[in-house]
């Protein structure tokens, strides 16, 4: 029997895997300490490898929005399962899932499956350079739309000044053409539009951003984008991987009352399987191979069992809209009693929350931006990580990334982590 503790196994694994994880936020550095290994979940909990049970916010980072190993996506793969588990050729399912996506969606017309939300990205971004015959693109700071190189972009000093690569890897000639505006700023975006006539194929964002944090757009600042989109002939990316089927049935888009051009998926999609997905007008997306001269492909994309997770997550979505109804009362309790804990305590930090989406922000001003973000107080925020884990609430190991609910959460439930935040904030700051 594998007795390992946490401790024991991140030891043996920076033996073998870099930094000892598969992703970069896992290690625990924001946060310091060690990070716990996860042994199983279900509805509202996760246990880690040492035996602790945790109420949990985090949701594989979102997609487990009916809490973990729910009976009807568990049912749904343990079917698919049995006909084998990848056939590298077409299947009903990716049909079933393409018409799903497209009857929740207004905007996409036409959708292609892929196996990640980067994927997904990177894919919409060469398609919308395709479409247009143009090189440049505008992305957002604090915005993350995956690991690809056009994203990997430190913002430069101004409109006319080239940003510069984030990561070694990453080429200039890549970072000459990613144009970088602060979020939530229509000024910057025409600025640096006005700078680049003609030579601007794409415009990507999360239309709520969870990879600073969760921050919202500001009013009209999506439809200013639409705006500038269409005088420009600038195609509009919104990257929903996070936000699609959650935030309502159409995503934030239907939220919002925001039509983009095209639309990057994944997380939920899935049901917690591997998988993305990119689609949007059928003009832009039919320049897509074998359809088009844009060359994209991949051997598991549509894989059978995260089509299967996938659909079954969607269709019961479609049919219960109740589970919106109550990710919003969710939410709200939680906000609510965030809100009354740091009054009763004096305290005046941000609370940023939108349905099932929320961070709080160890800054006092208000946050619309990863300036403002950043102004945060990081190793506070270390302090309360540690101090909710100790009380059995499992967060996200950042000060810069959204919490997710799901509906397995009861009231007791949020009444918990509301009482845990207050006990965490007077243990950390000796109130």
């Amino acid at each position: 029997m594998n007795t390992l503790t946490s401790q024991q196994l991140f030891e043996k694994a920076q033996h073998y895997i870099p930094g000892g994880v598969n992703s970069p936020v896992r290690a625990f550095r924001a946060v310091g300490g060690s990070p716990v290994f996860i042994k199983s979940a279900k509805g509202p909990y996760i246990y880690d490898e040492d035996g602790n049970e945790y109420i949990e916010l985090i949701n594989s980072w979102g997609p487990m929005i009916l809490g973990h190993a729910h009976e009807l996506i568990q049912k749904a793969v343990q079917d698919a399962i049995q006909h084998s588990f990848s056939f590298g050729a077409p299947t009903r399912r990716e049909v079933e899932m393409a018409e799903q996506i497209v009857s929740m969606v207004p905007s996409i017309e036409k959708v292609r499956m892929v196996n990640s939300g980067t994927e997904a990205t990177m894919s919409a971004i060469r398609v919308a350079r395709g479409f247009t015959g143009r090189d440049k693109i505008i992305k957002f700071e604090g915005c993350y739309h995956g690991h690809g190189d056009s994203f990997l972009i430190a913002a430069g000093s101004g409109a006319v000044t080239f940003g510069t690569p984030d990561s070694p890897g990453v080429t200039r000639g890549v970072a000459n053409d990613t144009l970088t505006a602060p979020y939530n700023d229509l000024n910057a975006v025409q600025q640096l539009v006005d700078a680049n006539k003609n030579h601007i194929a794409a415009l990507i964002l999360e239309p709520v951003v969870g990879n600073m944090g969760c921050v919202l757009p500001e009013e009209g600042f999506l439809q200013g984008l639409r705006k500038i989109c269409d005088e420009e002939g600038i195609v509009l990316i919104l990257d929903e991987v996070m936000t699609g089927f959650r935030l309502s049935k159409g995503g934030a888009q239907e939220r919002f009352g925001i039509t983009p051009d095209l639309t990057t998926l994944g997380k939920i999609i899935g049901g917690g399987m591997p998988v993305g997905a990119y689609g949007g007008k059928a003009e832009i997306m039919n320049w897509v191979s074998p359809a088009g001269p844009v060359y994209q492909a991949g051997t598991l994309s549509g894989n059978p069992i995260a089509m299967a997770a996938g659909l079954a997550m969607l269709n019961y979505l479609n049919e219960h809209p109740e589970v919106y109804t109550r990710l919003e009362e969710a939410g709200k309790r939680l906000a609510s009693g965030f809100r009354t804990s740091m009054q009763k305590l004096g305290l005046n930090y941000t609370l940023n929350q939108i349905g099932s989406m929320y961070t709080l922000f160890f800054t006092d001003q208000p946050v619309t931006d990863f300036s403002a973000a950043k102004s945060s107080d990081l190793i506070l925020f270390g302090k309360y990580f540690h101090a909710m884990l100790n009380k059995g609430i499992y967060m996200g190991p950042s000060q810069f990334e959204s919490m997710f609910l799901s509906t397995a959460l009861t009231d007791g439930h949020i009444d918990t982590i509301v009482s845990a935040n207050e006990e965490s904030l007077k243990e950390i700051l000796s109130i």
